[in-house]
């Protein structure tokens, strides 16, 4: 399980560096370290995993420019993705992933991460933070919910963290069944979030069940 959700992977390389943080105790008892844009995450995995998670109700779809199906080579998964605006290859910089995509350009990057276990859709945002947080403890979640993308019910996740004191956004789609589990991430500085939120949401709404 240490290398299906292996958030070093995402950083192709760099390291993490711990922001301010400050400690509180919600109404609930619940401990939450308090940032500085607002955000909070909790300390204890017990605690997060009591959070529910809610449905977003919109159903998602690919885009019609979204034209090359890219394949997974482990599990029944495909990717649509726009090939005038994405570069995409086998992953070279993170021997766990299955491919890489960058727009072109941009500094707007992506990874695909597959392995061919099955694990509850329910436990995919703990295990994801948990392990996250052993190599970049102020990573928190800035959005969480359920989709349904082209068919099949997602957890879409956006993460926040510091990386070599530049400050990182991740999100992305997690999705499993009985042919294995796959990440579908982008990344970027986080002053350029709502630049590329639409190439973003665009390229990661191309996951598709293939069989």
């Amino acid at each position: 399980m240490k290398t299906l959700f292996s958030f070093a992977a995402l950083c192709l390389g760099f390291c993490y560096a711990l922001t301010a943080q400050t400690h509180a105790v919600t109404d609930t008892g619940q401990e939450v370290l308090l940032y500085s844009d607002g955000t909070y995450a909790y300390v204890n995995a017990e605690d997060a995993e009591a959070v529910t998670i809610p449905t977003n109700p919109e159903k998602f779809t690919r885009s019609e420019n979204a034209s090359f199906l890219l394949k997974s080579k482990r599990m029944d998964m495909g990717f649509y993705l726009d090939p005038k605006l994405w570069s995409f290859g086998e992953s070279r910089e993170n021997p766990d992933a299955e491919y890489e995509v960058v727009l072109k350009g941009e500094d707007l990057y992506g990874v695909i991460i597959t392995e061919k276990i099955e694990v509850p859709l329910e436990t995919l945002k703990n295990i994801a933070v948990e392990n996250a947080r052993q190599i970049a403890p102020d990573i928190r979640i800035v959005e969480q919910e359920y989709r349904t993308v082209n068919n099949q019910k997602v957890l879409y996740l956006r993460l926040d963290g510091t990386m070599d004191g530049m400050k990182i956004s991740y999100s992305g789609y997690f999705y499993s069944d009985a042919s294995g589990t796959v990440q579908f991430i982008t990344f970027t500085a986080q002053n350029l979030v709502e630049e590329y939120k639409e190439a973003s949401q665009q390229l990661i709404n191309g996951l598709v069940k293939i069989s």
